[in-house]
């Protein structure tokens, strides 16, 4: 099992991370995450970390593919890739309708084609075998089409890779998704996921390769009292399954639901602005088995189911504050390394 740190995305304000991805680094842990909503990116953080290390794996989680194009997302990882002596990880996913068409003003429907063609050109790109031509449903390069000049051409990269594949994870909900990944990418990042019940995901990842990594979200909440380190937990599915999709089409409940877990009233309670009873109305054990929580002892048991699933990186998660966070990282890795 190896470990990952997720510093996810800026709040109101950025986080200072820097000490906090040294001592990660120092203490064994094997790589570092950021992430992108609609407000810090995913990479520039990621850069900036990364000139502060020399040996933590450098990764994101994920990348929007609404937010870059293919040729965009490969320039940018293959520079990456570079400048930290070849430790950058890709971290890609298609996030939601609600963030594609109201923040990149694109369509959202088809993400499984679009996923398709995407890393289609991507290979393309950071193999530079040769001039990079795609016609496909969602890209076209050369583009021929309305508002062309028609004078694009193909051409290759001007900077020569550092890895010609470099490694791609997928973020994915959905059964069809998640097959996907397992044919295109190299890892996957479940957002929810229970060591206790990953059969669920049984058809979709029945044809993966071995070597497929499985990089997995779970907060680390330390507290005598169970009750207490669910909370944080709780507040952060409510958040998912009220505030984080539609009504109508949210990924994040649906899959909670294909878990076996009911979060209707969590999602009523939510919509109709009471947050705290939203909070409350989620099912405790969701909260516990997606995540670590309560006294040490019983997390250091609760680690031992996740060894035996097929998470191959638990990835925990930060809070806002750096000093609870340098705790946490150093505590976490004396249970488990």
């Amino acid at each position: 099992m190896k470990l990952g740190l997720h510093l996810g995305y800026w709040n109101r304000n950025p986080y200072p991370g820097i000490d906090i991805a040294k001592e990660a680094e120092r203490l064994g842990y094997d790589s570092i995450w950021t992430a992108e909503a609609y407000g810090s990116d995913c990479v520039s953080p990621l850069a900036w970390l990364g000139s502060h290390t020399s040996k933590i794996k450098l990764g994101t989680s994920v990348m929007q593919i609404s937010a870059r194009t293919p040729t965009c997302a490969a320039m940018t990882a293959m520079t990456m890739d570079h400048l930290s002596g070849g430790r950058f990880q890709l971290g890609i996913g298609v996030s939601g309708p609600q963030v594609v068409e109201g923040w990149y003003g694109q369509g959202f429907k088809k993400p499984l084609e679009r996923t398709k063609e995407w890393m289609n050109i991507f290979r393309q790109v950071t193999r530079r075998e040769q001039p990079l031509e795609f016609q496909g449903n969602q890209y076209q390069l050369p583009y021929h089409g309305p508002n062309s000049m028609g004078l694009g051409k193909p051409l290759k990269s001007i900077t020569h890779p550092l890895r010609q594949h470099i490694p791609v994870f997928m973020g994915a909900e959905g059964p069809k998704n998640i097959e996907l990944a397992t044919q295109i990418a190299d890892g996957w990042f479940p957002i929810f996921v229970s060591p206790y019940r990953m059969n669920i995901f049984d058809e979709s990842l029945k044809n993966k390769p071995d070597n497929f990594e499985i990089a997995a979200m779970v907060q680390v909440n330390v507290n005598d009292n169970l009750k207490d380190a669910l909370f944080p937990t709780k507040m952060m599915l409510a958040l998912y399954v009220g505030g984080m999709g539609a009504k109508d089409e949210n990924f994040h409940k649906n899959l909670m639901e294909r878990m076996g877990f009911d979060v209707q009233e969590v999602q009523d309670k939510y919509l109709a602005g009471d947050h705290m009873g939203a909070f409350e109305a989620v099912p405790d054990a969701l909260a516990d088995e997606i995540s670590l929580s309560g006294p040490i002892d019983r997390i250091k048991e609760r680690i031992a189911d996740w060894k035996k699933s097929p998470v191959t990186t638990i990835m925990i998660s930060r809070t806002d504050d750096p000093n609870q966070d340098m705790h946490r990282i150093r505590q976490f890795a004396e249970m488990v390394l």
